[in-house]
């Protein structure tokens, strides 16, 4: 019977597969709808394809990876479909957290409320201060509190299963936001989101429903 030890070890050999891949794909190193090979990763990581396997599926969960049958495991591919019924459900959460924010404090919103927003545009700054062209921007780290401003916004709602909601579409938010990449310059993406922060208390729901329009409209094209 296998020991604690024996259990804690295999999770983690497990988490550090997953994570690994889990860069590539956010990263970019990894292409939309490439295959996933369980031999070639047991070797990079030198474990077993049954550790593999279950950090490939863990990455199925969070959407980044489809697994099919007979066909193995691809990279998620972010076709018009995909944004269309992802950036729906991120209305679905952000419009009503914002709803309930603007129904708790009217057209007035506390500092606090709006504050960790605005940290994150902050730490947007930052970035865009630290890099030394365009080219040297860190967009992961980008995508990643691009991300956390948009979890920001959901949290002013204080409700606790939207929060959880949102939350949950964690990675796959950071790999729509790698294929939003090629449309903004990290400037413009800074503009954006102080434009949406500053209308978010007068204009509510509106205002995010139009965002993601926006964003919606430059990966299709429509």
């Amino acid at each position: 019977m296998p020991t604690s030890r024996t259990v804690e070890v295999a999770a983690t050999a497990v988490e550090r597969v997953a994570a690994a891949v889990r860069s590539d794909i956010l990263s970019g190193v990894l292409a939309p709808g490439e295959p996933l090979r369980e031999e070639a990763a047991a070797d990079r990581f030198e474990v077993s394809r049954h550790t593999v396997r279950a950090a490939f599926q863990r990455l199925v969960s969070e959407r980044l990876a489809v697994a099919e049958a007979y066909r193995g495991v691809r990279v998620a591919s972010f076709g018009r479909d995909e944004v269309i019924a992802l950036q729906q459900l991120r209305a679905a959460l952000e419009v009503e957290a914002v709803r309930i924010t603007c129904e708790r404090y009217g057209p007035v919103w506390p500092d606090f409320v709006l504050a960790p927003a605005r940290d994150t545009l902050a730490r947007l700054v930052e970035l865009a201060a630290a890099a030394a062209g365009p080219g040297e921007v860190d967009w992961l780290e980008v995508e990643r509190v691009h991300a956390d401003f948009h979890r920001a916004l959901v949290a002013t709602s204080d409700s606790p299963r939207i929060i959880e909601a949102h939350a949950a579409l964690g990675s796959e938010l950071l790999l729509f936001l790698l294929h939003v990449r090629p449309h903004y310059t990290l400037d413009t993406l800074i503009n954006e989101h102080r434009a949406l922060l500053d209308e978010l208390p007068t204009r509510g729901g509106d205002a995010v429903r139009e965002h993601l329009e926006h964003s919606t409209r430059l990966l299709i094209g429509a």
